[in-house]
């Protein structure tokens, strides 16, 4: 199998190591269309970063937390065999071995006495901010987690996502202590941070979006395309990292890149049009008049500014067929092939 490398994100790198080789003071949220290589981008800066910091990835992707208890499980790294009765004495056996971590690392000992506490979050956030504290005597920390938007709605004793973000807030802007990203694909989720009034001044938004033309061409003349193979390519797929890959595999196996792109459209189409059967169905209580004239929108333009969200909008993000960006309040299709999809759903209309 042929593995797809790494490819070109200079522009996206270069705002995070700016942001890196800054004082923590804001907590950075980046985000995205869905399948943009957001996760890809910062698992390769991760790897590439120098021993000046410390990075710690939590991936809340695929995990079912219904509780603190899921949630220190994924948070946490537990060291089995780590010893030490304060964090200041564990920290410097641990620091020696420290890489890229899937979590705060935590000897067992101390992550069972957190699991007793009537009030976990008090004592989780205590730890990590000691833990924290001791790491930034000779490396920076650096907080990411990944797919935040999971525990969103997670409530004991109050929205577990609120204590987080004063707790990111208190790491960034009032010690100055780590850096702290939060990514996410859900853009009603970014619509919901960016009209939280406590991380107004607090928090900056990093766009990770397709491959523009000129990367898309670079990325498949890597793997041999011919001129003719790269424009069906960015016609059907635009510069969606998954779906480039896709006709990346379609190439190494021989198949036509054209015919290949095709199918893919069909399929997306195909998908799109299941919307209406769950109407017709009785399965979804929307309006099909109503969605199509959302789609109306992208008949001509691939980006529109919007007004208000409405019930319509928020079902078709939630169906990963359109995109919101409440920062610059566009909304656009999550694809390229989403765009061709949505026009001949139109065109049968």
């Amino acid at each position: 199998m042929k593995r797809i490398a790494f490819h070109n994100r200079e522009k996206e790198t270069k705002e995070i190591m700016d942001i890196l080789d800054a004082e923590p003071s804001l907590i950075t949220f980046v985000y995205g269309p869905i399948n943009s290589g957001k996760t890809t981008m910062i698992s390769h800066l991760i790897e590439e970063l120098s021993d000046e910091y410390a990075p710690f990835y939590v991936n809340l992707r695929g995990r079912f937390i219904t509780d603190y208890e899921d949630f220190l499980n994924v948070l946490f790294e537990i060291d089995e065999e780590g010893e030490g009765s304060n964090v200041t004495e564990y920290v410097k056996s641990a620091l020696k071995d420290l890489g890229a971590v899937s979590g705060i690392p935590i000897p067992i000992n101390l992550f069972e006495r957190i699991f007793e506490k009537k009030d976990k979050s008090k004592d989780m956030f205590k730890y990590i901010e000691q833990f924290f504290v001791e790491i930034s005597k000779t490396r920076t920390p650096v907080l990411i987690i990944d797919e935040l938007q999971v525990i969103g709605d997670l409530k004991i004793d109050g929205l577990l996502i609120y204590k987080l973000f004063n707790f990111f807030i208190r790491l960034t802007k009032e010690m100055h202590l780590a850096q702290v990203f939060a990514i996410t694909s859900d853009s009603l989720f970014i619509g919901d941070v960016h009209s939280e009034a406590m991380l107004s001044g607090r928090c900056r938004y990093l766009l990770v979006d397709d491959f523009d033309k000129d990367t898309t061409m670079g990325f498949l003349e890597n793997y041999g395309f011919g001129e003719e193979e790269k424009e069906y390519a960015w016609h059907y797929c635009g510069g969606k990292p998954v779906c480039l890959v896709e006709l990346v595999n379609a190439k190494v196996n021989g198949k036509d890149i054209g015919n290949e792109a095709k199918k893919l459209l069909k399929i997306r189409t195909s998908q799109i049009l299941s919307i209406f059967d769950e109407i017709a169905l009785g399965k979804i209580e929307y309006s099909e008049k109503a969605l199509i004239d959302e789609f109306k929108n992208f008949e001509n333009d691939e980006l529109v500014q919007y007004d208000k969200v409405n019930k319509e909008k928020i079902f078709l993000v939630e169906r990963n067929v359109l995109f919101i960006d409440p920062t610059q309040r566009t909304i656009k299709s999550q694809s390229r092939l989403d765009l061709l999809a949505i026009r001949e759903v139109m065109r049968d209309a």
